[in-house]
Formats: structure tokens, sequence, C-alpha cells
């Protein structure tokens, strides 16, 4: 960003954080009145500039039309099969990186790869990305991403104490596990706060 002057620099973080607080860009009268500009055309002058120096494109025909160089964005892990014993961010488990997307206000470590069908009960289904926060607390009745052993898995929280914890699959064909965290390695890798799903 060495090439912005500085108030390119503050208009592209109102746009970057436009989209992430509301999922969608700011309008040139928003810009404006943001700034302080007296008409759009201050606005559209300094979009205009972000789009030649490449931070940008612009859409015609929609005062929305702004969307960010994916090139510039952050980009989230996939997780895929995890392997045995390695930290779910080992380089071995990242099957791709894709653009960090505005789906939750909690922020998002990683995006794990959905295998089987144990919860589609709450719409969670085979090859959904399912969006991973590591630092939320872990809370009964949320779905989180445990592992026992080297097994990891998705499923909901009911129960959560010191000699027992209770993890139920969202499908009735599927039974609940029920653990003894002094026998069993336990850890719990994240809380799930959105998915992803590929419709095409």
């Amino acid at each position: 960003m060495n090439n912005l002057t500085s108030r390119q620099k503050e208009i592209f973080e109102f746009i970057k954080s436009k989209i992430s607080k509301e999922g969608y860009p700011p309008t040139r009268m928003e810009i404006s009145n943001y700034f302080g500009f007296k008409s759009p055309n201050a606005a559209e002058d300094h979009l205009k500039a972000l789009k030649k120096k490449g931070f940008i494109e612009i859409l015609s025909g929609t005062s929305r039309g702004i969307s960010l160089n994916e090139n510039l964005l952050d980009h989230i892990p996939v997780i895929g099969l995890v392997s045995a014993g390695s930290p779910m961010l080992a380089e071995e488990n990242i099957e791709k990186k894709i653009p960090a997307l505005p789906i939750s206000t909690h922020g998002v470590d990683y995006y794990l790869r959905v295998k089987g069908d144990s919860m589609i009960d709450v719409g969670i289904f085979e090859n959904d990305l399912i969006a991973v926060n590591k630092d939320i607390k872990i809370k009964k009745n949320s779905i989180v991403i445990a592992r026992l052993d080297n097994d990891v898995t998705v499923k909901t929280l009911k129960e959560l104490s010191d000699n027992k914890v209770v993890l139920r699959a969202e499908n009735k064909n599927y039974e609940d596990i029920v653990i003894d965290p002094n026998k069993v390695s336990l850890n719990f890798e994240g809380t799930c706060v959105g998915l992803i799903r590929n419709i095409s």
C-alpha cells in the first residue's frame, strides 16, 4: 500500500471495513459523507485512483459496484483430512487457502471440510466448509471441533464437566459420544461460527 496517498489508504480501509462488517461495499454517497467530501464526484475520483493502482474493481451500473482485489485479501486455510497427531494448521492438513469472507463477526481461523452425514439435521452436509474460530470459549450447545485421541470430529457439545463430556451427532442414526476426559485424550480445536456451501 506504499503507493497510495494517505486519503486513498483511508478510503481503502473504509471499504474493507464496510464489507467485513456489513457484507457489502459503501456507496459513493456514503464515502462522501464519511470523509466530508462536498460531492460524490470526489469519492469517485479516489475510487478511480484505487482501481488504477490495482486495489479495487469498479462495476458499472450499480451504486455499490466496488469489489476488492482478491490478491490483497487475507486468505484462510482450508483443512481437509487431518493427519493423525498433527496440529490442525500443519502444512499436510491444508488443502488450499481461500479469501477471507465476512461470514462471522468473531473472525475465522480456518475452514474445515466436513466428512460424513452426522450433522445433517442442523444443515451441515458432506463437503461443506465450516468456519472455525479457535479462541471463542467452548460452551454447551455450540458446534465444536473436537479431537479424540487422533480423530477429529464435528459435533454439538451437550455436556461438559471434569468427568464427562457428551458430543452429540445431529443425525438420529448416530449415538452420542460419551467421554471420560480423564481416560481419553480430548482437545477442542475450535467452535463453528459459519458455513460455506458450494452449490455449483
